[in-house]
């Protein structure tokens, strides 16, 4: 293994250390509990957006936060859930009168500690579970579908009404409509390697591919050859239209997403293919987003999201956002 590393044990808080230098201008960094956020919070009025989960998947989800989506991230040790305390603190700092909104991908571990901290904030306060991985029902620590790149999708669109000063019950509503319109799958041609563990996280062969992967290295549908970039497109487009059945002339965000170890050459590639498909099925691909937005460390792969969109959706999807991994607009 070969990784920038000093120590296992002072790896988060360096590398949160190093964010918080580069992203001054956005973001403000807690270490004690650790978290993230806008540089501007509390923001009276407005609901707060707060999400989190384990490290390893940069930017996802401290490289959200800013204007226009999150206003908080509890990033946890690689891949392990942040802790309760961490989440309450978190949503205590940004809490600006209106409500905190907890934005939680469906993994046991966070879906236990934000449910904690949630019973524990005094404010109003709501849960959005992201769960829009069509790979597998039910997985490594999770009961039902994994939450995976659709969450970025959430927490963009969500965080365009919350700026616009839509409530509690609308952001939670919205939340909601988004996560069920989205839908994702990955594929892994590597593993990756957690820093404290120094080895692979799964053995795959070179002539091999893990379709349907979690982004923790979490089994996927199957152990298969590996096959042509078209090959491996369509199979995930197939589970995905499948699974969200959109009508004809639906417009839709099409957004690959990479693992962490795949060039963006051939994301983009694999971009191509997909909407190739999509064309062929009628679906209207009006907005794109191709590249690495929910990692699983240096794990070569990718992961196709699908989202229906209507009139609403697009116009927040287009609405400005300021962040450290995402930014476009006034």
């Amino acid at each position: 293994m070969k990784k920038f590393v000093n120590a296992v044990d002072s790896l988060l808080r360096e590398s949160l250390r190093g964010f918080a230098a580069a992203h001054a201008d956005l973001v403000h960094v807690n270490y004690d509990p650790a978290f993230v956020t806008r540089v501007d919070a509390p923001v009276k009025g407005k609901v707060a957006l707060l999400s989190g989960g384990g490290s390893g998947h940069e930017p996802m989800h401290a490289g959200f936060v800013g204007r226009g989506m999150l206003d908080a991230a509890c990033p946890g040790q690689v891949f392990t859930s942040p802790t309760p305390d961490q989440m309450l603190a978190a949503a205590q700092a940004v809490d600006g009168g209106a409500g905190v909104l907890f934005i939680v991908k469906n993994y046991s571990g966070d879906v236990m500690n934000f449910e904690m901290a949630a019973d524990m904030h005094a404010g109003p306060h709501d849960t959005v579970l992201t769960n829009d991985d069509v790979a597998v029902e039910d997985s490594l620590y999770t009961t039902g579908r994994r939450g995976v790149a659709g969450t970025v999708v959430v927490e963009k669109i969500v965080g365009a009404a919350a700026e616009a000063r839509a409530d509690l019950a609308a952001c939670k509503a919205l939340g909601d409509r988004v996560n069920k319109a989205t839908r994702s799958m990955g594929v892994a041609l590597t593993s990756c390697t957690v820093p404290a563990a120094g080895k692979p996280t799964f053995q795959i062969a070179e002539d091999e591919m893990e379709m349907g992967v979690g982004i923790h290295g979490e089994p996927g549908r199957r152990r298969v050859k590996l096959e042509r970039a078209e090959a491996i497109a369509e199979t995930l487009l197939t589970a995905i239209h499948g699974d969200l059945a959109p009508k004809a002339g639906t417009p839709a965000l099409l957004f690959v997403n990479g693992f962490g170890g795949t060039p963006l050459m051939e994301l983009y590639l694999i971009y191509d293919a997909a909407r190739r498909y999509c064309d062929g099925k009628g679906v209207k691909v009006a907005r794109s987003l191709v590249g690495n937005y929910t990692t699983s460390l240096e794990m070569a792969g990718c992961s196709i999201t699908l989202t229906r969109f209507d009139d609403e959706l697009l116009r927040l999807w287009d609405a400005p956002v300021h962040t450290a991994g995402l930014r476009w607009g006034a």
